[in-house]
């Protein structure tokens, strides 16, 4: 018997033993390991029961068989080759997207989260298909073995997988990804992978990882786990914010990095999976370079300019009126409008409620009454938003304006008054004033609830009628993102304010700044953007658990701590069908809307697209919306 130990600074030396006897029967080291999860390696006679399939959904069967050629929505015979420039508005001081410290660069979608590099340059175990809910394919991991109550889930690697070094993937490398991640990852990454009870490499090319049972989709969970190269990574250093490349088994590798300006990406000619069905009509150039932008404006001159090839368009009115010059006359831009099923990602002001402002409901609402929706699309966007007030808007999981049926007032009847009697049934409905920007009416019932909650008008101010401070808060704003001028939002949501006599400072903070004070929540106030797919799952207890109110670097940015919408959460983990999903998910959206702990304010009804028409994508579009990793370089 061989053993070997692996040590990480903060945890206790974990074995990796060597047995010669089958450990899924017999675990005689489980019970004095309860504190942390354990690393085996077992003989591969271990799993021969199991049953391995090419693909894993969440509910249901996968769509695609085994062996199928390309994903629907990617054109197989897309042209290799060329140089996309890509726009990102913002800046970056490291190349670490799995930790919490430093700002990564922001833009597209990776295993875990919306970092750059996910996915172009460091890889997961599987592959998701963007034409359905959640569902993973082979890629390191070619197959995946799980059983009914999911108390398990094994990988079988890809024994042609290799690193962009050249050295093969191995269930040593896994198993230091999960135990990396777990101590020293991002928040989200850290709280998911925790819950494995023990994990165990069986032979050359399988993992395995014990789970609790309760959740349904955390096989699903750690198939999209990064995996990294044990050989290439110090567990000392990982947290430091660093401008090294990283290494990965990804279609792409790190070229030039200018930090805060540019971020190059590089097609490795040996990458090992261009062949799998998951990659065909995937990864079609030769070189992507991402260009950093400090200024909306600058970012949109650029554009025009040809400096870059394709942008998402997020703000209406540039939409309606930014787009008028020569190339697009003459046919060389285009404009797009496309669709996705997901729900509509919507824009919010979020309370802190750790503030003690921000404490009483009625408050909170009251505030969020004044938002004037309807003259402000009017008179700034032009007509093209839409009012946002469920926080799956736009979906089969959207609560609003729907009764609950017989499955969600169960899950709710043990949580008396969490969710109120208006929000239950389905007639609540989010203010609508008259689009004047002067409507007394919604400004009464707003000016009624915060006398219900213990402020009075003296004069031209709203104070607390017992100590006579005034209701005054902190808006913080920065140019982060091209979605929404924050700080013109701010102020024009200041100035609606201000007709209830509540003066409000709207404080302007640089990216760093404002990352930095977001992950500790230090603020008031700030605007986001929860976006959501058509699976909901552990991410929700990173959005809205009482866990995660307590965790900095969560999303849980309003501090809610509800049991109710803890246990709504813990339904959707356990739901064993899609009615279940939706039952749970809609019982959870109940529960925030009574919680009033945003102000939900709007997002578009489609996807605004504009692009160079040198770079083409498939006319068939998934239904997550438009994929740019299938997009590729015409012909000049």
């Amino acid at each position: 018997m061989r053993s070997k130990l692996y040590r990480f600074s903060g945890s206790p030396p974990l074995a990796v033993t060597m047995v010669p006897i089958p450990l899924r029967r017999s675990r005689p080291l489980v019970a004095g390991l309860l504190a942390a999860a354990t690393i085996f390696v077992s003989s591969p006679g271990s799993f021969a029961e199991d049953t391995f399939r090419h693909a894993i959904a969440m509910h249901g069967e996968p769509a695609l068989p085994e062996g199928f050629k390309h994903f629907p929505y990617a054109n197989p015979s897309a042209r290799k080759g060329g140089r996309m420039v890509q726009g990102v508005l913002g800046s970056f001081d490291t190349l670490n997207p799995l930790v919490v410290k430093g700002l990564p660069p922001m833009g597209m979608r990776s295993p875990g989260g919306v970092f750059i590099i996910g996915g172009h340059v460091i890889e997961s175990l599987m592959a998701r298909g963007y034409d359905e809910p959640f569902t993973l394919y082979g890629l390191i991991a070619r197959r995946v073995a799980t059983d009914d109550a999911r108390s398990y889930v094994t990988f079988e690697l890809d024994p042609a997988a290799r690193f962009s070094d050249g050295r093969p993937i191995t269930p040593d490398d896994v198993l230091f990804s999960w135990q990396l991640l777990r101590d020293k990852g991002r928040p989200n990454l850290r709280i998911y992978y925790s819950k494995v009870t023990k994990a165990e490499a069986v032979g050359p090319n399988r993992v395995r990882f014990d789970l609790p049972g309760d959740d349904r989709e955390l096989p699903l969970i750690l198939g999209l786990m990064p995996v990294l190269p044990k050989h290439a990574i110090d567990p000392e250093t990982f947290e430091d914010t660093t401008v090294k490349p990283m290494i990965g088994s990804g279609p792409y590798t790190i070229g030039k990095v200018d930090p805060g300006r540019t971020l190059t990406l590089v097609r490795d000619p040996n990458y090992w999976g261009r062949d799998l069905g998951v990659n065909r009509g995937l990864w079609n150039f030769d070189e992507i370079r991402y260009d950093f932008y400090r200024d909306a404006n600058a970012l949109h001159e650029a554009f025009k300019r040809g400096l870059f090839d394709a942008r998402k368009e997020t703000d209406p009115a540039r939409w309606m009126q930014g787009y008028d010059f020569p190339a697009l006359r003459e046919g060389l831009v285009i404009k797009e409008t496309m669709t996705s099923e997901l729900p509509k990602p919507s824009f919010y002001f979020v309370f802190n409620t750790r503030r003690g402002v921000f404490a009483d409901v009625r408050v909170r609402e009251a505030i969020g009454m004044l938002f004037d929706f309807e003259w402000t699309n009017k008179n700034i966007f032009f007509g093209l938003y839409r009012r946002t007030a469920s926080y799956f808007e736009g979906s089969e999981l959207s609560a609003y304006r729907r009764p609950a049926d017989a499955r969600e007032r169960e899950l709710l009847a043990p949580f008396a008054g969490a969710v109120r009697p208006d929000i239950l049934d389905g007639t609540w409905s989010a203010p609508v004033s008259d689009g004047s920007g002067r409507d007394r009416a919604v400004l009464r019932r707003a000016l009624a609830l915060f006398a219900q909650a213990g402020y009075e008008l003296r004069g031209t101010e709203l104070v607390e009628r017992k100590s006579g401070r005034p209701l005054t808060f902190e808006i913080m704003v920065t140019a982060r993102s091209d979605a929404m001028d924050e700080e013109r939002m701010a102020l024009l949501f200041a100035g609606q304010l201000k007709r209830a006599g509540i003066n409000i400072r709207v404080r302007p903070v640089d990216a760093v700044q404002f990352e930095a004070r977001r992950i500790a929540f230090d603020f008031d106030m700030i605007s986001n953007r929860w976006d959501q797919s058509l699976s909901p799952g552990n991410e929700q207890a990173f959005y809205w658990s009482s866990e995660a109110a307590d965790s900095n670097g969560s999303r849980n940015y309003m501090g809610v701590k509800s049991p109710a919408i803890d246990a709504m959460i813990d339904a959707l983990l356990k739901a064993q069908d899609r009615p279940g999903v939706v039952a749970a998910v809609r019982a959870l959206d109940r529960a925030l809307m009574s919680g009033f702990y945003t102000v939900p304010l709007f997002h578009p009804p489609d996807q605004w697209i504009a692009r160079w028409t040198k770079v083409r994508h498939p006319d068939v579009t998934s239904r997550s919306g438009p994929i740019p990793e299938t997009w590729w370089l015409a012909p000049q």
